[in-house]
């Protein structure tokens, strides 16, 4: 039985603002926070669509959950990690709040949680189930525990399954016509795209509607990356198909920051040919209109191609979030 059938018969669906016992890991101060999101920023995006879509899109929530049915190991990452997200789920619940008055659907590009437990795949499970979501999934998806091991595709698939029952679409890719635009989503977590998640994408393209994509990570544009490697001080760029030149190029510049090691687990910039296929294939659509994302935690908005433009999204656990109109 699916997570959501199961809250279902039990009468599960819990709101936001019901906190378990273990949400707050460690505090022993009564806890109080933000009520509304700190930033909402407004657009219009032109799409082609047959008549409006309002939605409300966020990411990098970074959910902290644990109970009794996670182990202590994973009782001590929540009290770590959840000092770096405070107010996480009150700005979710904020933002479910700020959706559901004005009939928004809303659209999350990622890291709804910040590591997988038990108590949060049935928080989120409780959550999706209500109103109309659409998701793609991030890195911090299938996390077990955050910046333990190398994260690749067979460190993925030991929670794959897992997290994938509690999400309202494929997190591989998935597509959802709404009012004759095609919202395709797709798994980029890893900085990569695969051969079979590039034909899949074509297949969307073949219908011959024009395409949102949604994804985690953003794809390389050249402002943003900059951006983003001063603000790391040459580390990396946080982004898919990063030539690796832009990086070295940096770093030899005198007047960049200090290079610093990367992390064990930080991204690698040796682009592989399926991703940088995918890429450039993509630049050329013209069906292709906008692309939603987040993994970076600040808004960000920069032309990707001639007929598409990137909207990063800031974090949802800092109170951000776009109202969208598409039309």
């Amino acid at each position: 039985m699916k997570r959501s059938d199961f809250l279902r018969l039990c009468g599960g669906v819990f709101l936001a603002s019901q906190l378990p016992d273990k949400l707050y890991a460690q505090l022993s101060e009564p806890i109080t926070g933000p009520t509304s999101l700190k930033e909402v920023r407004k657009l219009t995006i032109n799409v082609g669509a047959t008549s409006p879509i309002r939605v409300l899109h966020l990411s990098d929530t970074h959910l902290t959950r644990v109970d009794a049915r996670d182990n202590e190991r994973k009782h001590t990452l929540a009290a770590r990690r959840q000092s770096a997200f405070p107010w996480a789920e009150h700005y979710f619940d904020a933002a479910i709040r700020y959706a559901r008055e004005r009939n928004l659907m809303i659209m999350h590009t990622g890291d709804l949680q910040d590591f997988v437990s038990e108590a949060n795949l049935d928080f989120i499970s409780s959550q999706l189930i209500v109103g109309d979501w659409y998701t793609s999934a991030g890195n911090h998806e299938f996390s077990q525990y955050v910046g333990e091991a190398k994260e690749d595709a067979a460190y993925k698939a030991q929670s794959y399954d897992k997290v994938q029952e509690v999400f309202p679409n494929d997190l591989t890719v998935a597509s959802r016509i709404i009012n004759g635009v095609n919202f395709v989503a797709i798994d980029n977590v890893y900085y990569y795209v695969t051969a079979e998640q590039h034909k899949a994408v074509e297949r969307e393209f073949a219908k011959g509607l024009p395409v949102v994509l949604l994804c985690h990570i953003p794809f390389y544009t050249p402002k943003h990356c900059l951006e983003t490697l001063i603000r790391q001080k040459g580390r990396t760029s946080y982004m898919v198909c990063t030539p690796p030149k832009v990086i070295e190029d940096f770093r030899r510049d005198p007047n960049s920051a200090a290079v610093e090691p990367y992390r064990s687990r930080a991204v690698s910039h040796d682009v592989d040919q399926p991703s940088l296929a995918f890429y450039n294939w993509l630049k050329e659509q013209p069906q292709l209109k906008a692309i939603l994302c987040g993994h970076m935690h600040e808004f960000f908005e920069e032309q990707f191609s001639p007929t598409a433009k990137q909207y990063t999204v800031g974090a949802n656990y800092f109170g951000y979030a776009h109202e969208i109109e598409f039309i």
